[in-house]
This record gives C-alpha cells, sequence and structure tokens, in this order.
C-alpha cells in the first residue's frame, strides 16, 4: 500500500530557541510565580476561549454535517480523487488501502492548516537560531571586545597610576624647588644687596634703605641659624660687612642731622638775643626744644626702625651710639645755659635757696628734656640710663656749686635744713609726682644728701665735742641752788611747763644742747647714724652733768651737788624717751692678749711655727679673736641715777637720824644709870643727875634740836619751796605742784622727803625733778 506523503509526521528539528524559550519560561515561573488570582483569572479566561462559537462559514458545514449523520458523501468535492470512490473494490487488501487513502486524504485536508503553520513556526524557529546565532557570536564579540576593554582599562588604569606619579613627582620637585628656591634666595640676594648699598645714589634718607636693611636682617638672621649651609660662614661675613656699611651710614646720618639742628638753634639763639643767659625761660624752651625738635625730625622714622630691631646686639650697640650723639648734641646746646642758670643762683642766693631753686631748675630742664627724648626715642625714654650722658652733666654742675658750700658750712641748722628740702621737697615730693622723667637726677640728688649727712655727721661730732664733751662752765651755770631760787621768784604760777620759754633757764648748758642735738638731727640722719650719735651724745652729756655735780659740791654742799644730778639725769632720761631708737652700740676690736702664751710655748719647743696639723701653731693661733662689747649709754644713765638717788637717801637719812640718836643713846643712858645706880655711887656723879639736869636735855638743847629736826639741816631758806613735777614716759608733761606755800607749811619734814624720793625712785613708770 502507498504511503501518502502528507500523512507522514513532519520532523521538526532541535531548536535551540525552543529550548532557551522552554528554559526562559521555567526560569521565569520559578523567578516570578503566579498568584492564586492571577491563575484563577488565567483559568477564566481559557474558558472563555473554549467556549467561543464557530465561524459563520465553519457553523454551516457543522450543521449540514449534523444533518447527514455518519454518511460520507462520495461526490464531495474536496476530495481530488473523486473518481477512486468509484473504484471497483475486488478484496478486502483494496478496501483497506482505499480506506488507507482516504484516511490521510481526509487526515491531510483536515491538518493542512497545521502543517503550514508548522511550517511556518520551523522558519520561525530556524529565524530564530540563526538570530540567537548572531546573538551568540555577538556576544562571543561583546566577550572578546570586554576582555580586550578590560585589558586597555587595566593598561589605562596603569597609565594613569604612572602618570599620578609622575604628577606627585613632579609636585615634589616642584616644592623642593621652591623651597630650594625660598633657601637660596637669601644668599642669591648678596649681589642685590650689595649693589643697592654700593650704588652712589645710596643714603639713609633714600626710600629703599630701610627695606634693604631689613632684608639684610632678615638673610643675616636665616644664615645665623643654618649654619650648616655650605659656604654659610663666607655669606654670613659679608653680609655683616653691608650691615656694618649701613649701621656706619645711619651713625653718620644721625650725626649729621643732630649737627644740622644744633647748628640751626644756635643760630636762633644768637639772632635772638646775642647772649644765652638773656632770653626768657618761655623763649628759651621754644627756641632750644620746639626748633630742634623740627630741625630733627627726619630722624625720627630712622630711630623708630632701630628701636624695633634692639634685640639685635648690633642694633643695640648703634642705639646707644645714637643716644651718646643725642646727648652730646643736647649737651652742647643746653650746658651754657644751666651753669650760667645755676651760678647766678649761687651768687644771689643761699645754701638753702641755691639748693632749692637749683634743684627746682634741674627738674624742669630734666622734665623737657625728657619729654623731647621720648619724641625721638619713645622705646627707650624708659630707661635711665639712656639720658645718663645729658643729666649728669647738668646736675654735677649742680653738685659742683653745692658741694664747696656744704664743706663751709658749719651751722647745724643750715645743714638740717639742707637735708629737710632735699629729702621732703624735692626727694619725696617732686621726685615721686614725676619719678620717670626725674629718675636721672635720683643719684645726684641722693649724693648731694649723702654728702649733706657726712657734713651734718662730722658737725654735729664737732659740736658735742666742743659743746658738751669739753664744756667749760660758766659761774652762773653752776650758781646752784641760787639758779633755781631766782628762777622761782620770776617763775609765773600759772604758766605751763612747755610753754614756758624760761624753762631751759635752769638746766645745765650741755644738757639743753643735748636735747637740742638730738631733736634737730632725729629727723635728718639715718637710724644708724643717728643711734651712734645719740649713744655718744648722751653719753657725754651724763658725764658733763657728773662733773659740774661735782663742782657744785665743791661750791655749795654736797646736797646741792646730788640734788642737781639727779634732777638733770631725770630731764635727760626723760627727754630722750620719746626718740624711739636703742641708745647702744655694740663695739668690735682685736685681741691678741693670748698670742703671749703661745709665744712663750714656741720658744719652749711645746708647740710647731708651722705645723698645720695641730691646732697650737702659730699660723693658726695668730688669727686674732674679735671682742665684741655693747654700750647702753640709756642703761648707764639708769644706773647713775640710781646710783645718785641711793647716795642722797642715805645722806639725807644720815642728817636726819643721827642727832636724834645721839640725843636718845644719851637719854638711855641716863636712865639706865639711875636705875641700876648704887649707893656706893656718888650722888653728885653726872650720869646720876635727873634728866632735865643734864646739859644735853636742857630746854634750849632740846628746842634747838627740835628746830634741826624740823628743818631737816636743809641748805635752802624757807623762801625756796620745795615742789616735784611728774613726768609720764612718752607723753606731755603734767605739773603736780607749784603752787607757793609760807610759813612753816613750805617746809617738808625730813621723812616726808625721803619717803617721796624712794617713791619716786621705785615707780618705774614716773620720775621726779627737783627744781
Amino acid at each position: 500500500m502507498a504511503t501518502n506523503p502528507a500523512a507522514t509526521p513532519l520532523n521538526i528539528p532541535k531548536s535551540g530557541a525552543i529550548s532557551k524559550g522552554y528554559n526562559f519560561t521555567s526560569t521565569w515561573e520559578q523567578n516570578a510565580p503566579l498568584t492564586d488570582q492571577q491563575q484563577g483569572s488565567i483559568l477564566m479566561l481559557s474558558h472563555a476561549v473554549a467556549e467561543r462559537p464557530f465561524p459563520a462559514n465553519l457553523a454551516q458545514d457543522q450543521t449540514s454535517g449534523q444533518d447527514n449523520g455518519l454518511s460520507v458523501s462520495t461526490k464531495d468535492n474536496n476530495f481530488g480523487d473523486s473518481g477512486a470512490i468509484e473504484a471497483i473494490l475486488v478484496n478486502t487488501n483494496q478496501f483497506y488501502k482505499w480506506f488507507t487513502d482516504l484516511e490521510s486524504a481526509m487526515r491531510s485536508e483536515t491538518e493542512e492548516k497545521y502543517q503550514h503553520y508548522v511550517y511556518t513556526l520551523t522558519d520561525r524557529i530556524r529565524a530564530c537560531d540563526d538570530i540567537l546565532q548572531q546573538v551568540d557570536e555577538t556576544l562571543d564579540l561583546f566577550n572578546e571586545l570586554q576582555l580586550q576593554h578590560q585589558a586597555v582599562a587595566t593598561k589605562t588604569k596603569t597609565l594613569h597610576d604612572a602618570c599620578d606619579r609622575l604628577v606627585m613627582e613632579k609636585q615634589r620637585l616642584i616644592e623642593f624647588a621652591e623651597a630650594l628656591r625660598s633657601k637660596l634666595k637669601y644668599f642669591d640676594e648678596l649681589e642685590n644687596i650689595t649693589s643697592n648699598f654700593y650704588s652712589p645714589n645710596m643714603n639713609v634718607g633714600n626710600a629703599n634703605f630701610l627695606p634693604l636693611l631689613k632684608r639684610l636682617d632678615e638673610c643675616i638672621s636665616y644664615v645665623e641659624n643654618n649654619p650648616q649651609y655650605a659656604e654659610s660662614s663666607v655669606y654670613l661675613l659679608k653680609f655683616c660687612q653691608l650691615q656694618s656699611r649701613a649701621l656706619g651710614m645711619i651713625r653718620s646720618h644721625v650725626l649729621s642731622v643732630l649737627k644740622s639742628a644744633s647748628s640751626q638753634v644756635q643760630a636762633a639763639i644768637q639772632s635772638g638775643g646775642g647772649n644765652k643767659t638773656s632770653l626768657s625761660e618761655g623763649v628759651e624752651a621754644s627756641v632750644i626744644y620746639v626748633r630742634f625738635k623740627i630741625a630733627a625730625s627726619e630722624l625720627k622714622p630712622v630711630l623708630e626702625e632701630i628701636e624695633s630691631r634692639a634685640s639685635r646686639k648690633e642694633y643695640v650697640h648703634i642705639l646707644s651710639e645714637c643716644h651718646k650723639l643725642y646727648c652730646e648734641q643736647r649737651l652742647s646746646l643746653i650746658k651754657g645755659i644751666v651753669h650760667q642758670r645755676i651760678s647766678d643762683f649761687a651768687k644771689k642766693e643761699g645754701l638753702p635757696s641755691l639748693t632749692r631753686l637749683g634743684c627746682a631748675y634741674l627738674m624742669q630742664v630734666c622734665q623737657l628734656e625728657h619729654q623731647l627724648f621720648d619724641h625721638f626715642f619713645p622705646a627707650s625714654s624708659e630707661d635711665v640710663s639712656s639720658l645718663a650722658p645729658l643729666i649728669d652733666p647738668l646736675s654735677t654742675y649742680l653738685y659742683d656749686t653745692l658741694r664747696p658750700k656744704l664743706i663751709h658750712e658749719t651751722t647745724v641748722d643750715f645743714l638740717c635744713e639742707l637735708v629737710d628740702i632735699l629729702k621732703v621737697e624735692v626727694l619725696g615730693e617732686q621726685l615721686s609726682r614725676r619719678s620717670e622723667s626725674l629718675a636721672g637726677l635720683h643719684p645726684t640728688l641722693e649724693r648731694i644728701l649723702e654728702d649733706i649727712h657726712e657734713r651734718l655727721t662730722f658737725r654735729a661730732r664737732t659740736h658735742i665735742h666742743d659743746e658738751i664733751a669739753n664744756y667749760i662752765p660758766f659761774d652762773e651755770d653752776l650758781d646752784y641752788p641760787e639758779k633755781l631760787e631766782h628762777s622761782a621768784d620770776v617763775k609765773s604760777e600759772t604758766a605751763s611747763t612747755d610753754a614756758n620759754p624760761d624753762i631751759f633757764k635752769t638746766w645745765y648748758p650741755p644738757l639743753e644742747k643735748t636735747i637740742s642735738i638730738l631733736s634737730k638731727l632725729y629727723r635728718c640722719l639715718e637710724p644708724a647714724v643717728f643711734t651712734g650719735l645719740a649713744q655718744e651724745v648722751v653719753e657725754v652729756c651724763s658725764v658733763s652733768i657728773q662733773k659740774a655735780s661735782k663742782l657744785i659740791a665743791k661750791r655749795s654742799t654736797p646736797m646741792d651737788g646730788q640734788l642737781f644730778l639727779i634732777k638733770h639725769l631725770l630731764i635727760l632720761r626723760e627727754q630722750i624717751t620719746p626718740f624711739d631708737i636703742e641708745f647702744s652700740v655694740t663695739h668690735k676690736e682685736l685681741d691678741f692678749s693670748h698670742l703671749l702664751e703661745h709665744l712663750r710655748r714656741i720658744l719652749r719647743g711645746q708647740a710647731s711655727l708651722f705645723d698645720w696639723s695641730r691646732s697650737t701653731s702659730l699660723a693658726r693661733t695668730l688669727s686674732p679673736r674679735v671682742l665684741e662689747s655693747q654700750v647702753d649709754a640709756k642703761k648707764e644713765l639708769e644706773k647713775s641715777l640710781k646710783a645718785t638717788c641711793e647716795e642722797f637717801i642715805m645722806a639725807v637719812t644720815k642728817q636726819v637720824v643721827d642727832p636724834m640718836l645721839s640725843f636718845v643713846t644719851k637719854v638711855t643712858a641716863v636712865k639706865v644709870a639711875l636705875s641700876s645706880g648704887t649707893q656706893n655711887k656718888k650722888r653728885d656723879s653726872v650720869m646720876a643727875k635727873p634728866l632735865k639736869e643734864q646739859a644735853f636735855a636742857t630746854p634750849e638743847k632740846v628746842a634747838e634740836l627740835v628746830q634741826k629736826d624740823k628743818y631737816c639741816g636743809s641748805p635752802y631758806p624757807s623762801s625756796i619751796p620745795f615742789k616735784s613735777r611728774v613726768f609720764s614716759r612718752g607723753k606731755k608733761h603734767h605739773q603736780h605742784g607749784g603752787h607757793r606755800r609760807t610759813g612753816n607749811t613750805a617746809r617738808q619734814s625730813p621723812v616726808r622727803r625721803v619717803k617721796l624720793i624712794q617713791f619716786f625712785l621705785l615707780n618705774s613708770n614716773s620720775s621726779v625733778i627737783f627744781v
């Protein structure tokens, strides 16, 4: 049986597109699964499609077919071989063959459109395969291209890295070159600076001078801070030579300008009056200071630049030179005026007025000079030593004028007044208010004050020696107690002691001079010097009073001498109390007395002369001993006063008690004789007489004894009242006595006098002065 080609199954080639599409669909289904809602929607859509009605042409065929049942029309035009049905079927085999053909024809007619679709799909698959092959080839090309791109990118990155390294290397080299250039520029500036400084047009007034000088300083500083560079010492030497030349130019310029300004000021002074001293103070200040400031104004920028670099030693030296040149020129202008003005003061005024006016004038000049100096050297004006070359010569004029007068001055009062002027008015008031501008005068004023102190100390010692220690008393100085009687008669009863101008008339002159000299020196001398002088004068005064007391005792009575000594020692003690010092000095002296014994031992061979290992060697024992002895004039005064008072008490007591004791002894002897008399004793014996019959017990003798006891044996007449004044230490004197008594009440009993003296001696807070 023949096979129908239409019935042959279609051989679909294996396609990569199908497999890839399936794989893609599977992968898609796995990677993006549908939800239940989506799946339900697809199922509903499939049911709706399945129930879709046939088209109109297909619907008629289906209807006619259903009417005919299962009968097949052999006369259908759709079969091409319509005559075959009418063929004669002989056997079963033919029938089967015919049926097969018919079945094939029917299948072929039914599946023709599907086959056509398969053929079309196959073509599409082949086209897709071709496309996929081309895509694969393209992808291979892209992969190859990507590999090539990666290779190019790697090479490019390597190239970029190399470029970055080169750029960094270039930058490093540029920075190194810049650093090298910044370091070499200091060395390269040598030629430029040298050519500029040695240019004939270069001077200090040139606008490029100060910038070049600043650049030169920077180069020197850099080379000094980097000595490790090659030939740095050579460059430093050359730079320093240029700096020395520049500073020399500055010095010459400053000197030239200052001389020019001085010449202009001198010409103005000569044209104004011809004589410097004929100018008034206002015109003088205007000419000397204002015109000089204007004439030298061009120096201010240069001097300020030098002061700003004063941290370097070269500029310190040139600044000092400028100060010196300035002071020299200023001194040449004003020294004649100052000297003449001070000379005029010396001719017209006394020593105190000369000191006061001279110091005031010098302070005015120093203040003006300080203001002018501050204009040119603002940073150096606080340094006192900067103006010293100008101020010291000016102040020396005053010192040279005052010193000869001080040496020949013998009056202590004038010297004390000078000390007060310098210490209080000048140093205390003027310099304290204007301490900065007048600080240059302070050393000279201190020197003058020291000279005055020295002269005052010398004159005070001379005064102490001549007027106190070697004082020769006159007769009226030793006229005691008549001097007290006269003072008591002329003294007013109501006048106070402090206000009474005659209080010193009853004092011994050395005492008055001692208190006077101490009161004058107390504020004028240093405490150490005053302490030494005070100790000396108190000691000398005490000795002088004691000598006078002995002379009075010889002239009058011992009691008068003792009372004189007590009174003046008490006055001296009370008068030195307000001075807040210790009246004691320590004397040091060398003692060689122990050397004699050591020399004897050396001569006897018991000690060696140069045996340093032993403490008995002469080299060790030759050093003298320092002996210190402290002399306290106040304590010595207290001892003398206490001893004198004790002697006076004993003398008065003895004078009062002796006559009464003699009388009592005699009375006792008579009573004993009468009570112990015997029968054998003669009745006419002297001791056996009754007491009233004794010669010493007569009424006349008893009255005389009572009268002596009543007057205490005092040599003073009844017209001299006994008065006492108590002076509290450090306080004002208060008068406790002073009212005059007449008759018997004016005479104090001896026992009361003794007790009164004892009371005031034992009381440490008060003392008694008997007048």
